[in-house]
């Protein structure tokens, strides 16, 4: 297996966005998967799908963008806000036509998940691709898991939670912070959150995303400028502003 980098939860924050892939380049990662939620919350959803568009194998939708494509139900006041303001972005007659229908026909193409093998790709999870949340205090919730890990024949990826780490069947989470280096995932079964590139909530500001060879996961915690991505939130009308100032504190 080629090693690949495993993105999500990007939110349309290109800083954190170019700093991923620039560490992507420099661990020489062979290809790039996304989970989905490319958009929502940040200010550049466009400039985000361009280079989405080019550099990922597959890109899985997200909650945020089936909330772009049909209606933001559901959400909490600050997403929905975000969901419609990343709309009107998209489909903007400011922007060129083609580009904007290109863009609108890949978000609306996305797939909920991907099975390649015995690995399993996700937004939410394995029960509900695109929207259940797993939460790591989930662990412990014993028929949960075993609905979760009955679809999993080896190892499944997702994100959602922003919460980055790796759930056991027997009951375990082991949360990013306490990883250190490689983990092998191949005697037995697991399900991976890779966290969140562009709004990370572990209490870490810090972008997160994974690294697989097909043998082993590597988190990767990288640095990046969040206060000009929430500068630029701030200077945007229709984004609410709590959504800028979350991203030092990581959460």
């Amino acid at each position: 297996m080629k090693k690949t980098a495993l993105v999500s939860d990007i939110h349309s924050n290109l800083e954190a966005f170019n700093a991923v892939l620039e560490d992507v380049e420099a661990q020489r990662c062979e290809e790039i998967v996304c989970l989905g939620d490319l958009i929502g919350y940040g200010p550049n959803p466009r400039q985000v799908l361009r280079v989405a568009v080019q550099r990922f194998r597959f890109c899985l939708k997200g909650n945020h963008e089936e909330a772009v494509i049909k209606t933001p139900e559901g959400f909490n006041w600050k997403a929905a806000a975000s969901s419609i303001w990343t709309k009107r972005q998209i489909i903007s007659p400011v922007y060129p036509a083609r580009e904007s229908q290109q863009m609108w026909s890949y978000v609306n193409g996305l797939t909920e998940f991907q099975e390649e093998g015995d690995v399993l790709y996700v937004h939410a999870s394995p029960n509900d691709p695109v929207w259940e949340y797993v939460m790591p205090e989930y662990a412990g919730n014993r028929g949960l898991m075993q609905t979760i890990f009955k679809r999993v024949k080896r190892v499944s990826f997702g994100g959602h939670t922003h919460l980055p780490g790796i759930f056991l069947p027997e009951g375990k989470f082991i949360p990013q912070a306490r990883l250190n280096g490689p983990y092998p995932v191949t005697r037995g079964k697991f399900f991976v959150n890779t966290g969140s590139v562009g709004q990370p909530r572990d209490q870490n500001p810090l972008a997160c995303y994974v690294i697989f060879d097909g043998e082993t996961v590597q988190f990767r915690r990288i640095r990046y400028d969040f206060r000009t991505t929430a500068r630029k939130i701030a200077k945007i009308r229709d984004l609410p502003i709590a959504l800028g100032t979350r991203l030092a504190l990581g959460v």
